[in-house]
């Protein structure tokens, strides 16, 4: 029974995971080697599975999945040649270099995030859902939604301050 109840839970699930791991990585195929790796986790763990809540036990396992390959592969990122003739010559180097040391603050921030608030945050502002859309996909109301949301924005803001400050 349990291992008819996993295939359900794959084919019900399989197609969420694959646009949620999509839109993290862009690349199908890695996406297709960690959604194997989420499934094969599932099926090691499955039996530890609270039932009311697979969905996001199982986006926890996709996401945990992901951040394990981007630390296996941090170091070794290839770059088409087209990136390198991206850079402009009158494009201000040191406002770029702010950019993106800001965003990769707040990467980080994100990432100690509650996971409902990393969720959230994510479909609103990276996959750019509407609030009702980020609800309905985490299985959430709306107004609960909207609160996780505003959390998440609060302590990027709040967390962002505390460094700001740290630095001076």
């Amino acid at each position: 029974m349990r291992e008819n109840s996993l295939d359900d839970i794959y084919k019900l699930y399989i197609n969420d995971l694959h646009y949620y791991l999509l839109s993290l990585c862009k690349d199908k195929y890695i996406v297709e080697d960690i959604l194997q790796d989420t499934f094969y986790k599932a099926y090691l763990h499955f039996e530890s599975c609270p039932k009311e809540r697979v969905k996001s036990w199982l986006f926890t396992i996709a996401h945990n999945a992901y951040i394990d390959y981007l630390r296996k592969n941090k170091r070794s990122i290839p770059r088409e040649d087209l990136f390198f003739h991206q850079v402009e010559g009158n494009t201000n180097i040191e406002q770029e270099y702010l950019a993106k040391e800001n965003l990769g603050e707040i990467e980080s921030i994100i990432k100690t995030l509650p996971i409902r608030q990393r969720q959230a945050i994510h479909f609103c502002d990276f996959e750019e859902l509407s609030y009702k859309e980020g609800a309905e996909k985490m299985r959430i109301s709306l107004s609960y939604y909207k609160v996780l949301v505003f959390r998440a924005r609060q302590a990027i803001r709040e967390k962002m301050k505390g460094r700001g400050k740290d630095e001076r």
